[in-house]
Protein backbone atom coordinates (compact mmCIF):
# COMPACT_ATOMS: atom_id res chain seq x y z
CA UNK A 1 0.00 0.00 0.00
CA UNK A 2 1.41 3.40 -1.16
CA UNK A 3 1.79 5.92 1.66
CA UNK A 4 1.45 9.81 2.19
CA UNK A 5 4.91 11.31 1.75
CA UNK A 6 5.61 13.74 4.36
CA UNK A 7 6.99 16.83 4.05
CA UNK A 8 10.52 15.99 3.78
CA UNK A 9 10.07 15.12 -0.01
CA UNK A 10 10.37 19.19 -0.56
CA UNK A 11 14.00 18.68 0.94
CA UNK A 12 14.85 15.58 -0.83
CA UNK A 13 16.58 12.23 0.41
CA UNK A 14 19.92 12.68 0.80
CA UNK A 15 20.95 11.31 -2.54
CA UNK A 16 18.32 13.11 -4.16
CA UNK A 17 20.25 16.02 -2.48
CA UNK A 18 23.65 15.17 -3.59
CA UNK A 19 22.74 15.56 -7.12
CA UNK A 20 20.98 18.17 -7.50
CA UNK A 21 24.35 19.76 -5.04
CA UNK A 22 26.44 18.21 -8.29
CA UNK A 23 24.27 20.20 -10.82
CA UNK A 24 24.60 23.67 -9.26
CA UNK A 25 21.46 23.77 -7.86
CA UNK A 26 21.08 25.64 -4.34
CA UNK A 27 19.26 23.80 -1.27
CA UNK A 28 17.76 25.17 1.61
CA UNK A 29 20.30 24.84 4.70
CA UNK A 30 20.58 21.84 6.49
CA UNK A 31 19.41 22.67 10.00
CA UNK A 32 20.48 20.82 13.49
CA UNK A 33 23.57 19.13 12.63
CA UNK A 34 26.49 19.42 15.54
CA UNK A 35 29.72 17.37 14.86
CA UNK A 36 32.27 16.76 17.25
CA UNK A 37 35.87 19.05 17.57
CA UNK A 38 34.12 21.79 15.85
CA UNK A 39 34.72 25.52 17.12
CA UNK A 40 32.79 28.08 18.73
CA UNK A 41 32.62 30.01 15.03
CA UNK A 42 31.39 26.92 13.30
CA UNK A 43 28.44 26.42 15.87
CA UNK A 44 27.33 29.85 16.25
CA UNK A 45 26.87 29.75 11.99
CA UNK A 46 24.67 26.18 12.63
CA UNK A 47 22.79 28.18 15.06
CA UNK A 48 22.19 31.32 12.61
CA UNK A 49 21.61 28.05 10.00
CA UNK A 50 18.88 26.53 12.51
CA UNK A 51 17.07 29.98 12.98
CA UNK A 52 17.27 30.61 9.21
CA UNK A 53 15.25 27.25 8.56
CA UNK A 54 12.88 27.81 11.11
CA UNK A 55 11.83 31.06 9.60
CA UNK A 56 11.82 29.38 6.02
CA UNK A 57 9.45 26.95 7.39
CA UNK A 58 7.12 28.96 9.39
CA UNK A 59 7.32 31.25 5.94
CA UNK A 60 6.57 28.44 4.17
CA UNK A 61 3.87 26.89 6.16
CA UNK A 62 2.05 30.30 6.67
CA UNK A 63 2.80 30.34 10.52
CA UNK A 64 4.63 33.80 10.08
CA UNK A 65 1.15 35.51 9.35
CA UNK A 66 -2.41 35.69 10.70
CA UNK A 67 -4.82 33.14 9.76
CA UNK A 68 -8.08 33.23 9.17
CA UNK A 69 -9.84 30.21 8.87
CA UNK A 70 -13.96 30.87 8.31
CA UNK A 71 -16.52 28.69 9.49
CA UNK A 72 -20.31 28.69 8.52
CA UNK A 73 -22.83 29.74 11.11
CA UNK A 74 -25.97 27.44 9.88
CA UNK A 75 -23.32 24.24 9.89
CA UNK A 76 -22.63 21.92 12.79
CA UNK A 77 -18.70 21.61 13.27
CA UNK A 78 -17.80 18.43 14.29
CA UNK A 79 -14.22 17.66 16.27
CA UNK A 80 -13.74 14.02 17.48
CA UNK A 81 -17.13 12.98 18.10
CA UNK A 82 -18.52 16.58 19.47
CA UNK A 83 -20.65 19.13 17.80
CA UNK A 84 -21.02 23.11 17.65
CA UNK A 85 -23.09 25.71 16.12
CA UNK A 86 -21.79 28.89 15.75
CA UNK A 87 -24.73 30.51 15.96
CA UNK A 88 -24.60 30.15 19.75
CA UNK A 89 -22.29 31.78 21.86
CA UNK A 90 -21.75 28.79 24.35
CA UNK A 91 -20.76 26.62 21.93
CA UNK A 92 -18.32 29.15 20.16
CA UNK A 93 -16.79 28.61 23.73
CA UNK A 94 -17.23 24.79 23.40
CA UNK A 95 -15.29 24.78 20.76
CA UNK A 96 -12.53 27.19 21.94
CA UNK A 97 -12.09 25.19 25.10
CA UNK A 98 -12.15 21.36 23.21
CA UNK A 99 -9.71 22.61 20.27
CA UNK A 100 -7.08 24.43 22.19
CA UNK A 101 -7.27 21.05 25.00
CA UNK A 102 -5.93 18.95 22.18
CA UNK A 103 -2.26 18.26 21.99
CA UNK A 104 -0.57 19.82 19.51
CA UNK A 105 3.23 18.61 18.40
CA UNK A 106 5.12 19.77 15.77
CA UNK A 107 8.94 19.85 14.61
CA UNK A 108 11.60 20.82 16.73
CA UNK A 109 14.73 22.02 17.26
CA UNK A 110 17.35 21.83 19.24
CA UNK A 111 16.63 18.44 21.19
CA UNK A 112 19.55 16.15 21.97
CA UNK A 113 21.39 13.85 19.27
CA UNK A 114 19.15 10.80 18.11
CA UNK A 115 20.87 8.04 18.51
CA UNK A 116 23.89 7.25 16.04
CA UNK A 117 23.00 10.70 14.21
CA UNK A 118 24.09 14.06 14.79
CA UNK A 119 20.52 14.91 13.78
CA UNK A 120 18.89 17.39 16.48
CA UNK A 121 16.06 18.17 14.88
CA UNK A 122 13.21 16.67 12.62
CA UNK A 123 12.15 19.64 10.45
CA UNK A 124 11.79 18.41 7.17
CA UNK A 125 11.08 14.48 7.84
CA UNK A 126 9.51 14.39 11.10
CA UNK A 127 5.46 15.35 10.35
CA UNK A 128 4.10 11.99 10.05
CA UNK A 129 5.54 10.59 13.42
CA UNK A 130 4.99 13.95 15.33
CA UNK A 131 0.92 13.48 13.73
CA UNK A 132 0.98 10.07 15.08
CA UNK A 133 1.95 11.10 18.60
CA UNK A 134 -0.83 13.92 18.08
CA UNK A 135 -3.07 10.94 17.59
CA UNK A 136 -1.77 8.50 20.45
CA UNK A 137 -1.64 11.61 22.69
CA UNK A 138 -5.79 12.08 22.13
CA UNK A 139 -5.91 8.12 22.92
CA UNK A 140 -4.09 9.00 26.67
CA UNK A 141 -6.03 11.68 27.48
CA UNK A 142 -9.58 9.76 26.57
CA UNK A 143 -7.49 6.71 28.76
CA UNK A 144 -6.55 8.11 31.78
CA UNK A 145 -8.90 11.09 31.91
CA UNK A 146 -11.85 11.29 29.65
CA UNK A 147 -13.33 12.70 26.20
CA UNK A 148 -14.95 15.32 27.73
CA UNK A 149 -11.31 16.80 29.99
CA UNK A 150 -10.47 20.47 28.73
CA UNK A 151 -7.19 22.53 29.84
CA UNK A 152 -7.85 24.79 32.28
CA UNK A 153 -6.00 27.91 30.47
CA UNK A 154 -7.62 27.14 27.19
CA UNK A 155 -10.19 30.02 27.22
CA UNK A 156 -7.73 31.86 29.25
CA UNK A 157 -5.46 31.77 26.32
CA UNK A 158 -7.87 32.67 23.39
CA UNK A 159 -11.58 33.78 23.47
CA UNK A 160 -13.84 34.22 20.43
CA UNK A 161 -15.94 37.09 20.22
CA UNK A 162 -18.31 37.89 17.33
CA UNK A 163 -17.92 41.30 15.49
CA UNK A 164 -20.07 42.42 12.77
CA UNK A 165 -18.22 41.51 9.12
CA UNK A 166 -18.62 44.38 6.28
CA UNK A 167 -18.96 42.07 3.65
CA UNK A 168 -21.32 42.07 0.47
CA UNK A 169 -21.41 37.77 0.31
CA UNK A 170 -24.92 36.81 1.28
CA UNK A 171 -23.24 33.44 2.82
CA UNK A 172 -21.45 36.05 5.29
CA UNK A 173 -22.73 36.66 8.40
CA UNK A 174 -20.51 37.49 11.11
CA UNK A 175 -16.69 36.94 11.78
CA UNK A 176 -15.14 35.90 15.05
CA UNK A 177 -11.91 36.59 16.31
CA UNK A 178 -9.78 35.29 19.39
CA UNK A 179 -8.56 38.11 21.25
CA UNK A 180 -9.63 38.93 25.29
CA UNK A 181 -9.41 36.24 28.10
CA UNK A 182 -12.72 34.75 29.43
CA UNK A 183 -14.12 35.75 32.05
CA UNK A 184 -14.98 33.52 35.22
CA UNK A 185 -18.08 33.44 34.43
CA UNK A 186 -17.98 31.89 31.40
CA UNK A 187 -15.99 28.90 32.66
CA UNK A 188 -17.76 25.14 32.20
CA UNK A 189 -16.19 21.95 34.06
CA UNK A 190 -16.01 18.37 32.21
CA UNK A 191 -18.97 16.42 33.98
CA UNK A 192 -19.25 13.43 31.79
CA UNK A 193 -20.09 9.85 33.30
CA UNK A 194 -16.35 8.47 32.94
CA UNK A 195 -15.26 12.07 34.45
CA UNK A 196 -15.38 13.28 37.96
CA UNK A 197 -18.29 15.72 38.63
CA UNK A 198 -16.30 18.40 40.50
CA UNK A 199 -14.72 21.62 38.88
CA UNK A 200 -11.28 20.77 36.67
CA UNK A 201 -9.91 23.67 38.83
CA UNK A 202 -10.21 21.37 42.11
CA UNK A 203 -8.82 18.62 40.51
CA UNK A 204 -4.87 19.09 40.31
CA UNK A 205 -3.78 15.56 39.59
CA UNK A 206 -5.79 15.63 36.02
CA UNK A 207 -2.74 18.52 34.99
CA UNK A 208 -0.56 15.90 36.42
CA UNK A 209 -1.18 13.40 33.84
CA UNK A 210 -1.95 15.89 31.73
CA UNK A 211 1.75 17.18 31.95
CA UNK A 212 3.38 13.31 32.60
CA UNK A 213 1.70 12.72 28.78
CA UNK A 214 4.07 15.57 27.43
CA UNK A 215 6.73 14.35 29.45
CA UNK A 216 5.96 10.81 27.50
CA UNK A 217 6.04 12.12 24.36
CA UNK A 218 8.89 14.91 24.98
CA UNK A 219 11.92 15.16 22.41
CA UNK A 220 14.88 12.78 24.29
CA UNK A 221 15.96 9.62 24.56
CA UNK A 222 14.18 8.63 27.78
CA UNK A 223 10.80 9.64 26.74
CA UNK A 224 8.61 6.04 26.00
CA UNK A 225 6.90 7.92 23.02
CA UNK A 226 9.15 10.48 22.10
CA UNK A 227 10.85 11.23 18.93
CA UNK A 228 13.95 9.34 19.96
CA UNK A 229 12.16 6.09 21.02
CA UNK A 230 9.90 6.13 17.60
CA UNK A 231 12.64 6.37 15.66
CA UNK A 232 14.53 3.84 17.13
CA UNK A 233 11.32 1.48 16.72
CA UNK A 234 11.23 2.31 13.17
CA UNK A 235 14.79 0.55 12.90
CA UNK A 236 13.16 -2.92 12.74
CA UNK A 237 10.97 -1.37 9.99
CA UNK A 238 13.82 -0.51 7.88
CA UNK A 239 13.67 3.15 8.47
CA UNK A 240 15.88 5.84 9.80
CA UNK A 241 15.90 9.23 10.90
CA UNK A 242 15.50 11.53 8.23
CA UNK A 243 13.54 9.09 6.28
CA UNK A 244 10.43 10.05 5.58
CA UNK A 245 7.44 7.67 7.01
CA UNK A 246 3.65 7.02 5.86
CA UNK A 247 0.50 6.42 8.07
CA UNK A 248 0.75 2.91 7.66
CA UNK A 249 4.66 2.63 8.68
CA UNK A 250 3.52 4.88 12.11
CA UNK A 251 0.58 2.64 13.12
CA UNK A 252 3.06 -0.60 13.32
CA UNK A 253 5.64 1.88 15.25
CA UNK A 254 3.04 3.46 17.71
CA UNK A 255 2.08 -0.32 18.20
CA UNK A 256 5.51 -1.21 18.77
CA UNK A 257 5.52 1.45 21.43
CA UNK A 258 2.87 0.73 23.56
CA UNK A 259 3.99 -3.06 24.06
CA UNK A 260 7.97 -2.01 25.02
CA UNK A 261 7.13 0.93 27.48
CA UNK A 262 5.29 -0.06 31.18
CA UNK A 263 4.02 3.50 31.37
CA UNK A 264 0.20 2.00 30.33
CA UNK A 265 0.24 -1.43 30.40
CA UNK A 266 -3.73 -1.39 30.33
CA UNK A 267 -3.39 0.31 27.18
CA UNK A 268 -2.84 -2.14 23.59
CA UNK A 269 -2.74 -1.15 19.70
CA UNK A 270 -4.54 -3.38 17.14
CA UNK A 271 -3.46 -2.48 13.53
CA UNK A 272 -5.36 -4.33 11.32
CA UNK A 273 -4.21 -5.77 8.06
CA UNK A 274 -5.36 -5.41 4.61
CA UNK A 275 -7.90 -3.24 5.31
CA UNK A 276 -9.68 -5.73 7.38
CA UNK A 277 -10.73 -5.68 11.52
CA UNK A 278 -10.36 -9.11 13.00
CA UNK A 279 -12.99 -9.42 15.73
CA UNK A 280 -11.38 -12.16 17.43
CA UNK A 281 -7.55 -11.09 17.44
CA UNK A 282 -9.07 -7.52 19.23
CA UNK A 283 -11.15 -9.14 22.25
CA UNK A 284 -8.03 -11.10 22.82
CA UNK A 285 -6.27 -7.75 23.44
CA UNK A 286 -8.96 -6.46 25.25
CA UNK A 287 -9.17 -9.80 27.92
CA UNK A 288 -5.65 -10.65 27.70
CA UNK A 289 -5.37 -11.74 31.66
CA UNK A 290 -3.15 -9.94 33.80
CA UNK A 291 0.15 -11.96 33.99
CA UNK A 292 0.41 -10.93 38.49
CA UNK A 293 -2.91 -12.26 39.25
CA UNK A 294 -4.26 -14.18 36.42
CA UNK A 295 -7.37 -12.92 36.22
CA UNK A 296 -9.08 -10.90 33.53
CA UNK A 297 -8.09 -7.09 33.07
CA UNK A 298 -11.59 -5.36 33.40
CA UNK A 299 -9.64 -1.80 32.71
CA UNK A 300 -7.63 -3.07 29.24
CA UNK A 301 -8.49 -0.80 26.61
CA UNK A 302 -7.33 -0.43 22.68
CA UNK A 303 -6.34 1.74 20.37
CA UNK A 304 -7.35 0.69 16.67
CA UNK A 305 -5.17 1.81 13.70
CA UNK A 306 -6.83 0.67 10.37
CA UNK A 307 -4.57 1.52 7.44
CA UNK A 308 -6.42 2.61 4.17
CA UNK A 309 -6.17 3.82 0.78
CA UNK A 310 -9.19 5.89 -0.56
CA UNK A 311 -8.13 6.32 -4.12
CA UNK A 312 -5.59 5.79 -6.68
CA UNK A 313 -3.37 8.66 -7.23
CA UNK A 314 -5.93 11.01 -5.37
CA UNK A 315 -8.67 10.85 -3.14
CA UNK A 316 -11.60 9.41 -4.30
CA UNK A 317 -14.63 11.66 -3.31
CA UNK A 318 -17.40 8.66 -3.12
CA UNK A 319 -15.71 8.55 0.74
CA UNK A 320 -16.25 11.87 1.56
CA UNK A 321 -18.83 11.01 3.67
CA UNK A 322 -17.92 7.93 5.35
CA UNK A 323 -14.96 9.58 6.54
CA UNK A 324 -17.15 12.26 8.14
CA UNK A 325 -19.55 9.75 9.74
CA UNK A 326 -16.06 8.53 11.43
CA UNK A 327 -15.23 11.47 13.02
CA UNK A 328 -18.81 12.38 14.45
CA UNK A 329 -18.26 9.17 16.71
CA UNK A 330 -17.37 9.50 19.90
CA UNK A 331 -14.62 6.52 19.92
CA UNK A 332 -12.75 8.20 16.73
CA UNK A 333 -9.32 9.52 17.96
CA UNK A 334 -8.96 11.02 14.52
CA UNK A 335 -6.51 10.11 11.31
CA UNK A 336 -3.48 10.40 10.46
CA UNK A 337 -2.80 11.32 6.80
CA UNK A 338 -2.97 15.01 4.59
CA UNK A 339 -2.26 16.40 1.81
CA UNK A 340 0.35 15.06 -0.42
CA UNK A 341 3.90 15.41 0.89
CA UNK A 342 2.40 17.07 3.95
CA UNK A 343 1.65 15.10 7.12
CA UNK A 344 -1.47 16.05 8.80
CA UNK A 345 -3.87 15.19 11.79
CA UNK A 346 -7.31 15.24 10.93
CA UNK A 347 -9.74 15.80 13.85
CA UNK A 348 -12.99 17.07 12.59
CA UNK A 349 -15.04 18.80 9.48
CA UNK A 350 -17.61 21.00 8.64
CA UNK A 351 -19.58 21.15 5.29
CA UNK A 352 -16.53 19.34 3.04
CA UNK A 353 -13.74 20.91 5.19
CA UNK A 354 -11.53 18.83 7.45
CA UNK A 355 -10.27 20.35 10.84
CA UNK A 356 -6.53 19.67 11.51
CA UNK A 357 -3.58 20.08 13.32
CA UNK A 358 -0.57 20.96 11.73
CA UNK A 359 2.92 19.91 12.68
CA UNK A 360 4.87 21.68 10.26
CA UNK A 361 6.08 24.72 12.91
CA UNK A 362 9.69 24.46 13.94
CA UNK A 363 9.56 25.33 17.94
CA UNK A 364 12.31 25.03 20.17
CA UNK A 365 12.83 22.25 22.36
CA UNK A 366 11.21 22.30 25.77
CA UNK A 367 13.08 20.46 28.60
CA UNK A 368 9.81 18.45 30.56
CA UNK A 369 12.29 17.30 33.37
CA UNK A 370 11.63 20.51 34.99
CA UNK A 371 8.23 20.60 37.26
CA UNK A 372 6.29 23.55 35.74
CA UNK A 373 7.62 23.33 32.13
CA UNK A 374 5.66 25.64 29.81
CA UNK A 375 2.52 24.46 28.13
CA UNK A 376 1.63 26.68 25.32
CA UNK A 377 3.88 24.94 22.76
CA UNK A 378 1.56 22.34 23.10
CA UNK A 379 -1.43 23.88 22.51
CA UNK A 380 -2.47 25.27 19.09
CA UNK A 381 -4.30 28.47 18.78
CA UNK A 382 -5.06 28.55 15.13
CA UNK A 383 -8.01 26.04 13.82
CA UNK A 384 -7.34 25.11 9.87
CA UNK A 385 -8.91 23.85 7.50
CA UNK A 386 -9.15 22.05 3.85
CA UNK A 387 -11.19 20.91 1.69
CA UNK A 388 -11.46 16.89 1.98
CA UNK A 389 -10.92 16.52 -1.78
CA UNK A 390 -7.47 17.96 -1.65
CA UNK A 391 -6.98 14.19 1.30
CA UNK A 392 -4.06 12.07 0.37
CA UNK A 393 -5.49 9.03 -0.33
CA UNK A 394 -3.15 6.91 2.16
CA UNK A 395 -3.90 7.52 5.43
CA UNK A 396 -4.90 5.62 8.68
CA UNK A 397 -8.45 5.74 10.81
CA UNK A 398 -8.03 4.92 14.60
CA UNK A 399 -10.70 4.26 16.85
CA UNK A 400 -10.45 3.69 21.20
CA UNK A 401 -12.28 1.37 23.19
CA UNK A 402 -12.09 1.14 27.00
CA UNK A 403 -13.59 -2.33 27.03
CA UNK A 404 -15.10 -4.98 25.13
CA UNK A 405 -18.38 -3.61 25.66
CA UNK A 406 -17.54 -0.42 23.96
CA UNK A 407 -16.16 -2.28 21.27
CA UNK A 408 -18.99 -4.05 20.73
CA UNK A 409 -20.59 -0.91 20.27
CA UNK A 410 -18.17 0.60 18.37
CA UNK A 411 -18.27 -2.62 15.85
CA UNK A 412 -22.23 -1.90 15.51
CA UNK A 413 -21.97 1.51 14.66
CA UNK A 414 -19.23 1.39 12.16
CA UNK A 415 -21.37 -2.00 10.29
CA UNK A 416 -24.18 0.37 10.30
CA UNK A 417 -21.58 3.30 8.23
CA UNK A 418 -19.66 0.64 6.48
CA UNK A 419 -22.86 -1.06 5.21
CA UNK A 420 -25.15 2.38 5.20
CA UNK A 421 -27.60 2.06 1.89
CA UNK A 422 -26.72 5.87 1.24
CA UNK A 423 -23.10 4.87 1.15
CA UNK A 424 -21.65 6.04 -2.59
CA UNK A 425 -18.43 3.90 -2.46
CA UNK A 426 -19.40 0.70 -4.31
CA UNK A 427 -16.28 -0.96 -1.82
CA UNK A 428 -16.10 -0.09 1.78
CA UNK A 429 -12.90 1.85 3.13
CA UNK A 430 -12.49 -1.68 5.46
CA UNK A 431 -14.24 -4.44 6.77
CA UNK A 432 -14.83 -5.96 9.91
CA UNK A 433 -14.94 -9.45 10.11
CA UNK A 434 -15.94 -12.37 13.02
CA UNK A 435 -12.81 -14.16 12.29
CA UNK A 436 -8.91 -14.19 13.27
CA UNK A 437 -5.90 -13.50 11.35
CA UNK A 438 -3.55 -16.29 11.00
CA UNK A 439 -0.93 -13.97 10.76
CA UNK A 440 -1.27 -11.58 13.62
CA UNK A 441 1.07 -12.42 16.53
CA UNK A 442 -0.78 -11.15 19.59
CA UNK A 443 2.05 -9.56 22.03
CA UNK A 444 2.20 -11.12 25.61
CA UNK A 445 0.97 -8.53 27.76
CA UNK A 446 3.11 -6.28 30.15
CA UNK A 447 3.19 -6.52 33.92
CA UNK A 448 0.32 -4.73 34.71
CA UNK A 449 1.07 -1.49 37.17
CA UNK A 450 -1.43 1.10 38.18
CA UNK A 451 -0.61 4.70 36.93
CA UNK A 452 0.94 6.48 39.71
CA UNK A 453 -0.39 9.72 40.56
CA UNK A 454 2.52 12.38 41.54
CA UNK A 455 2.21 14.47 43.83
CA UNK A 456 3.91 17.90 42.32
CA UNK A 457 3.55 21.45 43.18
CA UNK A 458 1.19 22.94 40.61
CA UNK A 459 2.58 26.31 39.07
CA UNK A 460 1.20 29.28 37.07
CA UNK A 461 0.17 28.37 33.69
CA UNK A 462 2.13 30.43 30.64
CA UNK A 463 -0.17 32.73 28.80
CA UNK A 464 -0.44 31.99 25.09
CA UNK A 465 -0.39 35.02 23.17
CA UNK A 466 -3.54 35.82 21.11
CA UNK A 467 -1.59 36.27 17.73
CA UNK A 468 -3.25 34.26 15.15
CA UNK A 469 -7.01 34.52 14.55
CA UNK A 470 -10.22 32.78 12.55
CA UNK A 471 -13.25 33.73 11.70
CA UNK A 472 -16.35 32.11 11.43
CA UNK A 473 -19.03 33.12 8.95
Amino acid sequence: MNSVSPAATQYGSPESRRRRNLSGRHDPPQMGYQGAGRDGATDEVDKIKSKLMTAWNSVKYGWTVKMKTQFSRSSPLYLLGRHYYFGYDDDIDRFQRDFVSRVWLTYRRDFPALEGTQLTTDCGWGCMIRSAQMMLAQALLMHLLCRDWSWPEALSTLLVEMEPLRSSSPHSLNSFSLSSPVSPASRRYCRSASCPSKPQEHIPHQEHIHRDILRWLSDGPDAPFGLHHMVKLGGSLGKKAGDWYGPSIVAHILRKALETTPQVPELSVYVSQDCTVYRADVEQLLSADDPVTGTGSAGRAVIILIPVRLGGESFNPVYKQCIKEFLQMSACLGIIGGKPKHSLYFIGYQDNHLLYLDPHYCQAHVDTSTEDFPLDTFHCNSPRKMSIVKMDPSCTIAFYARNRAEFGALCDHLMKVLSSPSAEEKYPVFIISEGQAQELSVPEPLPRSSYALAHRKQGAMAKRPSSDEFEFL
